[in-house]
């Protein structure tokens, strides 16, 4: 069975795609960016504050499916420099402490959406 998770505590998407799709016992979330999701502005600041806007939306995401952080066993994270890697790490290790942490991949791309500096998608193992 496949299904549609969409919660309003997350931007709502900027395409023909949903926030994420619960097929069997996985979780996959599309790649969040840090809009704000009541008014779908980019929030202020630096990657810092972007990062955790991300988890934030994240976070709501994976509560609307019945999961958690530590139900997430892959994320993809695209950064528009690696020098932000160490800053992002760091709010990462606040969303993702748990004894078994998620693979990951990273990367730094030439363009994000709305010219964000994180962007991350998930992948969730919800038994």
């Amino acid at each position: 069975m496949i299904e549609k998770i969409h919660t309003d505590h997350a931007p709502k998407a900027i395409g023909p795609y949903s926030q994420a799709v619960k097929a069997g016992d996985f979780l996959f979330v599309s790649g969040q960016i840090p809009a704000d999701p009541q008014t779908g502005e980019i929030v202020a600041g630096g990657v810092v504050e972007q990062a955790n806007r991300v988890f934030q939306s994240m976070g709501a995401i994976l509560k609307e499916a019945g999961a958690d952080f530590d139900k997430v066993v892959k994320t993809t994270v695209l950064l528009k420099s690696m020098d932000d890697f160490g800053a992002v790490n760091e709010v990462y290790a606040k969303y993702f402490n748990g004894e078994v942490l998620p693979a990951r991949a990273a990367f730094q791309v030439a363009k994000l959406p709305k010219d964000v500096m994180i962007e991350v998608e998930a992948i969730a193992y919800l038994k």
